[in-house]
């Protein structure tokens, strides 16, 4: 759970893929609307509502008996807007949320448990999924880590989370740049610099090197003290693209770099962290400042995509997208029955995403295998000479021996690479089947992206119920996908629907009379041409 909290340092492959049950069925209530006014097509919400009913099947806070056979039921048949079945549905999402983290306690606490890691993924998504921060959950899981928290206190910690209320929060929003300041004095949020500083000092925060020309004083109702911080930043956002359209003084509104909140000690940044969209290929493959000549098709497409990490919500969902699909689609694309519009370029990412997971993992868990007496595997791998060569060592030890064979005890992330090679091993016992499944999540992830780009783009509007963990589990996996695409141009020449067709050619070969290997899913087949 911690690994899912960070928002720096921990790997694409493992952050949280997916939201929860109830926010997508929250999402599936409100996709009804958009179809009714033609911002949704039938078939995407019929292939939402079709996953939903696959996604869900395990999860145990959906009850056993009365409340799972209703939403059963419901799922089973379209949900237009208006309808006596979607009414029926928000009820039924309403008693679900009661209890829910509490139907879990009772799950991982029964004969028949469910495995530590859908717990926790359930659970981190659940909490992440009512509005709680990373921030404040990664404490809390830290205590929970710190106290020896046995399985029971994680789920009865979690439910006492879940049924938390929101607070009110006073928020200071300075600004060094204040255009048109007799359009602000009048506010009765306004302070000005002297009442400003007079506020920090009342709160015993550092006033060393704070020149504020003004601020907003605001009260925010969130569940912690992150989450009103993150509403503050999305004021600021507003604020700036405002002051973007003045004639005088264009984008002169300039906030100070942190953001104060009564009764927290430290100041927090304005600039939100990172979404872990990571390209690290255009720094191993030198291209980061080879920006000379015509821009190509991946340049352009890097461009697009690049609000997805820090910029505000709708600039980056649309500019994610818009990325996805210029490189993944194509006009001669055949029409399929369930498939709507261009959701075929999240099909294509999420298959080259799954296709370089093993070789992630693997390649990590080989550096990370260090024993405190150098052992014959680490001697193996020792001797390889490259990253591919070492992944495919460990694979094979996995494959023979399991995940016992593997030993981080002079590793740092020992915790987090544990699970990763429990993971690994069951790719090796069945790869179709892993990968069939992570392949999966992958696609929902990101047609649920697509879907929210609609929203934004079609309908108009930033309120939709999971626009936000939309951009929290899709970022890293476009971050992965542009990766992937950007090594293929650069060391192949290869075109992205090139490799999205290498990459949907390899699960249904991987393990059989080919020999594909795990590792060397997106590698050209040597002798082919």
């Amino acid at each position: 759970m911690i690994d899912f909290f960070k928002d720096e340092g921990t790997p694409w492959a493992r952050r949280l893929w997916d939201v929860g049950s109830l926010l997508a069925l929250d999402e599936l209530w409100e996709a009804g609307t958009w179809q009714a006014h033609g911002v949704l097509s039938p078939a995407a919400c019929d292939w939402q509502r079709a996953e939903l009913r696959t996604m869900i099947g395990p999860d145990r806070g959906l009850g056993e008996r009365e409340l799972r056979q209703e939403i059963n039921v419901l799922l089973a048949r379209p949900l237009p807007d208006p309808s006596p079945a979607r009414r029926r549905l928000r009820e039924i999402i309403d008693h679900a949320y009661q209890g829910y983290l509490e139907r879990w306690t009772a799950a991982v606490l029964s004969p028949d448990r469910p495995g530590p890691e859908r717990f926790s993924r359930t659970v981190a998504a659940h909490l992440l999924d009512l509005g709680y921060s990373k921030n404040h959950l990664l404490a809390w899981a830290r205590d929970l880590y710190s106290g020896h928290a046995e399985t029971r206190d994680i789920a009865e910690g979690a439910a006492v989370l879940a049924r938390g209320e929101p607070r009110s929060f006073e928020v200071l929003v300075a600004l060094s740049g204040v255009p048109h300041r007799t359009l602000a004095e009048p506010l009765a949020t306004w302070l000005p610099k002297e009442q400003v500083m007079e506020w920090l000092r009342k709160y015993a925060h550092d006033t060393t090197g704070v020149r504020p020309g003004g601020g907003f004083l605001y009260r925010l109702a969130a569940l912690d003290v992150h989450g009103a911080a993150e509403q503050a930043r999305q004021m600021i956002e507003r604020m700036v693209a405002r002051s973007s359209y003045l004639r005088h003084h264009r984008g002169g509104i300039t906030p100070l770099p942190y953001i104060w909140i009564a009764g927290h000690a430290e100041p927090i940044a304005s600039n939100p962290p990172a979404r872990g969209a990571d390209v690290v290929s255009l720094v191993n493959e030198g291209h980061l400042y080879a920006i000379e000549g015509t821009r190509s098709r991946i340049d352009e497409a890097l461009e697009l995509a690049a609000p997805i990490n820090q910029g505000p919500l709708g600039p980056a969902v649309a500019g994610a997208w818009a990325a996805i699909e210029a490189l993944l689609s194509h006009p001669d694309d055949p029409p399929e029955a369930e498939r709507s519009g261009k959701a075929v370029a999240a099909d294509r990412l999420a298959v080259i995403i799954a296709c370089s997971w093993p070789r992630a993992e693997l390649t990590a868990l080989a550096h990370h295998h260090r024993p405190r007496q150098p052992d014959d595997l680490a001697r193996r791998i020792a001797d390889c000479g490259t990253n591919r060569e070492r992944a495919r060592c460990v694979a094979e030890a996995l494959r023979a021996s399991g995940p016992s064979v593997l030993d981080f005890s002079g590793a740092r992330s020992k915790y987090s690479d544990a699970p990763a090679a429990q993971r690994m091993a069951a790719l090796m016992a069945d790869p179709r089947r892993v990968l069939g499944e992570v392949m999966s999540t992958y696609r929902v992830a990101l047609r649920r992206l697509y879907r929210t780009r609609n929203i934004v783009l079609h309908g108009g509007a930033m309120r939709g119920v999971a626009l936000e963990a939309s951009l929290r589990t899709a970022a890293p996996l476009v971050g992965a996908g542009l990766d992937r695409i950007v090594h293929a141009d650069q060391v192949e020449g290869l075109a992205p629907l090139d490799l999205a067709a290498r990459a949907e050619v390899a699960p249904s070969l991987v393990g059989g009379e080919t020999g594909l290997c795990v590792v060397d899913l997106l590698e050209p087949r040597i002798g082919v041409r």
